[in-house]
């Protein structure tokens, strides 16, 4: 400030100084320097004024690029990203499209030797026609001679009758035998010609599925830019009486120790809460609440804290129960909370917890406590955090939010050890970084992998334990 106040000193100085010399000339003059002077020159206050507003100015244009500069790396941030995302699906699409064309290429192949298979049928049939007819006419002739032996039946036949007889028998059977060999080749012919239809059907499915494939992937961005559909509701009338709602059990495993022995959609009711419909996972030894599946894609996982809240997706395909439910089913005391993964290499494992759900007021934190199992156990590492969505940023990473970046709703620490709600991929991702992003299991010290299936489920834990005999689907073994 004091800088900026030199100047404008030695100005006024260089004005002031021929008024005071010029002692020569009348008052008068000496009276309208001043004047001028201050005409001139603005008055110290007004400089100061405009010196701060331009400071002012300068700060708040420095603020504004700084922020323009954030805002354009942000969005250099999402194109790198859309561009790896469209990279792939490029990649996959030509994939799909050499396939289709070999497909095509086999397809002509088959319908080529189908026509040359239908050809030769053709004219084995008319060479059975023949040989029939060949047949027939050695019939009559056998016959004619049966009725010559009738007549000679009083005396005795001559050997040239015996030998013509004994040579004819020699040339009906040995038709006979042409014959059945004739057959049978034509009943090989026509198992094969079944053969190569059937081979061409499949072909065309696998084609027809091939096509689809290639507008799921198309529609992909369509897919991840909708909003998840909601569950079946539990559907209530004016007849439906509280009585009848009382009978309802309080989870699956209630519902199995009834009798029920078929997996599907079932109302349950847990203690002090409103009736919902849920997935019933069933076995011959127990039954257990589905909370969580993934297994096709169907369903954007990326969602809001409300939409995970209520609930979200398809009960006979990729769903999630929701929190509020979560809850009131951990509420009821001692429950299991089972983890089932299947690699892209269709090996499968698990590991069971004891859990816990703490209520909206606390963002619904988690308690895990490790039971069994042979999956390694990343998610101590997330026992005692709070659920975080895109909207809600509940986790401990101060620079980002980990349900943005992991496109998914979870229970973050400041590592992503695991996520099973990240986004589904529909062939193992090559880069480690896509890994990441989707549905992911930290084994130890070999990384984090995307996952192929996923299930989560709910039992008590006076339920016969998942490591019996009845869950040998998910034997120990290699693992991705």
């Amino acid at each position: 400030m004091r800088t900026a106040l030199i100047p404008f000193v030695f100005v006024l100085a260089a004005t002031c100084i021929p008024a005071l010399c010029a002692r020569e000339e009348p008052p008068a003059l000496h009276l309208e320097a001043p004047v001028e002077t201050r005409s001139r020159f603005a008055a110290l206050d007004d400089v100061r004024l405009l010196a701060n507003g331009l400071l002012q100015l300068g700060q708040s244009l420095r603020e504004f690029v700084q922020k323009t500069k954030g805002q354009i790396n942000d969005i250099f941030q999402k194109l790198n990203i859309f561009d790896r995302s469209f990279y792939q699906l490029s990649v996959l699409a030509s994939e799909i499209k050499e396939e289709e064309e070999e497909l095509k290429k086999t397809t002509v192949v088959l319908k080529a030797n189908n026509e040359e298979i239908r050809g030769l049928s053709e004219e084995i049939s008319s060479k059975m026609d023949n040989l029939l007819q060949e047949k027939s006419q050695l019939q009559e002739k056998v016959e004619g001679l049966e009725e010559k032996l009738r007549s000679l039946s009083d005396g005795m036949a001559t050997r040239e009758q015996a030998a013509e007889i004994n040579s004819l028998r020699e040339v009906i059977h040995s038709q006979e035998q042409s014959i059945t060999k004739l057959l049978k080749a034509v009943s090989e012919q026509s198992d094969q010609l079944n053969h190569q239809r059937t081979k061409i059907k499949l072909l065309e499915e696998k084609l027809t599925a091939n096509t689809l494939a290639q507008e799921t992937i198309e529609r992909i961005p369509e897919i991840f830019n909708t909003e998840a559909p909601t569950l079946t509701p539990y559907l209530t009338s004016s007849s439906t009486s509280s009585a009848r709602m009382m009978t309802l059990p309080s989870d699956c495993s209630e519902l199995f120790n009834r009798g029920e022995r078929v997996s599907g959609v079932y109302a349950i009711k847990p203690n002090g809460s409103d009736p919902f419909m849920a997935f019933c996972d069933m076995n011959k030894d127990h039954g257990v609440t589905v909370i969580q599946r993934r297994k096709d894609g169907s369903v954007n996982f990326d969602q809001t804290w409300e939409t995970y809240e209520n609930g979200f997706g398809d009960f006979h395909g990729d769903f999630w129960l929701g929190l509020k439910k979560i809850h009131s089913l951990a509420c009821q005391g001692n429950s299991v909370l089972q983890i089932q993964v299947e690699d892209w290499k269709q090996d499968k494992r698990f590991i069971e917890y004891r859990f816990y759900l703490d209520g909206p007021q606390n963002n619904y934190t988690i308690h895990l406590t490790y039971l069994s199992g042979n999956l390694a156990d990343p998610m101590s590492n997330h026992t005692g955090m709070m659920f975080s969505t895109k909207d809600r940023d509940n986790d401990n990473h101060q620079d980002s939010n980990c349900a943005h970046q992991q496109a998914g709703g979870w229970w973050f620490n400041t590592r992503g050890d695991a996520s099973l709600n990240g986004r589904y991929f529909h062939m193992r991702p090559k880069w480690r970084s896509d890994r990441r992003r989707g549905i992911h299991w930290k084994l130890g010290r070999k990384g984090s992998y995307s996952l192929k299936f996923t299930q989560i489920s709910l039992r008590p834990m006076a339920s016969p334990s998942i490591t019996s005999p009845a869950s040998a689907s998910f034997e120990s073994g290699g693992f991705l």
